[in-house]
């Protein structure tokens, strides 16, 4: 039964974000709201709506290390598993945009969490701050997309607006009435989602053995990331490379902003209290596979295959560290020992090498 609670609430998050998206699109298009707008901020906020329902349920719901490992882990699954997988599909390419500008907004994102952090706890005002500052990012997206050409922004903007379904007011969503429908229907629909995924997960995490940190780690963070797994690999699939890599710095973002702002402010005057494993490894992973991105990114502006390999390779070996820790089995120093006398070192080597290589002369810039 819990199994099967768990597969509803994954699949009224992914439903009940498609429905919010396509609800909110489409009334916002047939008020006149330009795509480019609607994109940068309701398919944006669309994408992240899981992680961001899962936390808050979980912190209103007293799971607190659902909340933070849901979002952690989920960044840790974008770049890893969402990026690996498909720059294996195809190499990917990456648009100046992202290296200027989003990727360093990001990575400056998670060192934010990480001094917000350091006291075991984010407080409130601190969840506040998190969320002006998604907030204004947003509008510095909105004005700055205006005031450059649209040759200029077309491969960063692209990701946001891909997504944007047409309207046809012969269409049965084609009226406000519709929309609106769909709108309230999505809501629902998270709500419940996030509610069924965490009660199972509880219990999941109770028949395993494990904590409640580490399925938010894995389980939760691979279930609720399913949206932008499906635009990644979509994307990869059809030749839009460039939309493949935006959808995942861009949900990064928003997580750490928007979820954690608003799970943050939902736990009241006590704050979100961060799990010490978090402090002292998992915070720390997620934040060197955010700045793995830039040697990657730069190394002739796209993610080649074997670098899609590394990345996937490295988060199996996370999850395969998380599992071991969580059941003190034997084979975990020497997992330890081979990633950090081995493993880590060569790739460290690999991608230095290839920062240095001469570009490609077909690279977006």
């Amino acid at each position: 039964m819990q199994l099967l609670l768990f597969i509803a609430g994954l699949v009224a998050l992914v439903v009940g974000a498609s429905s919010l998206v396509r609800g909110a699109s489409k009334l916002a298009l047939s008020f006149g709201i330009s795509p480019l707008v609607v994109g940068l901020t309701i398919v944006a906020f669309g994408t992240s709506a899981p992680e961001m329902a899962v936390s808050t349920g979980a912190v209103l719901n007293g799971q607190t290390d659902i909340a933070i490992g849901n979002v952690v882990g989920s960044n840790i699954f974008n770049v890893l598993f969402i990026l690996g997988i498909s720059a294996l599909v195809a190499p990917l390419i990456v648009h100046v945009q992202l290296i200027r500008q989003e990727v360093p907004i990001m990575i400056g994102s998670a060192l934010l969490l990480v001094a917000l952090g350091l006291d075991g706890t984010l407080s409130w005002w601190e969840g506040i701050l998190l969320l002006v500052l998604m907030v204004v990012y947003t509008v510095f997206l909105i004005l700055q997309s205006r005031r450059e050409s649209s040759a200029n922004t077309a491969g960063f903007t692209a990701g946001f607006t891909a997504e944007l379904p047409p309207v046809a007011p012969q269409a049965w969503d084609g009226k406000w009435p519709a929309q609106a429908a769909l709108i309230v229907v999505g809501l629902i629909l998270l709500v419940l989602g996030s509610d069924w995924l965490v009660s199972a997960s509880v219990v999941f995490a109770k028949a395993l053995g494990v904590s409640d940190l580490v399925i938010g780690l894995t389980i939760v963070a691979a279930g609720t990331s399913m949206p932008e797994v499906a635009t990644s690999l979509t994307a990869a699939f059809k030749g839009e490379r460039d939309i493949a890599v935006g959808n995942v710095v861009g949900s990064c973002t928003f997580n750490i902003l928007g979820c954690l702002g608003l799970s943050a402010l939902a736990s009241g005057t006590l704050g979100l209290p961060l799990a010490p494993s978090i402090l002292t490894f998992d915070i720390w992973v997620m934040l060197a596979a955010l700045l793995a991105c830039l040697p990657v990114f730069l190394s002739g502006r796209e993610i080649a295959r074997w670098e899609g390999g590394v990345f996937l390779a490295y988060y199996v070996a996370y999850v395969a560290y998380l599992i071991l820790a969580s059941q003190q089995h034997d084979a975990l120093p020497g997992l330890s020992s081979v990633m950090l006398g081995f493993v880590v070192p060569l790739t460290i080597i690999t991608f230095v090498v290839a920062l240095l290589r001469e570009k490609p002369s077909g690279a977006t810039s």
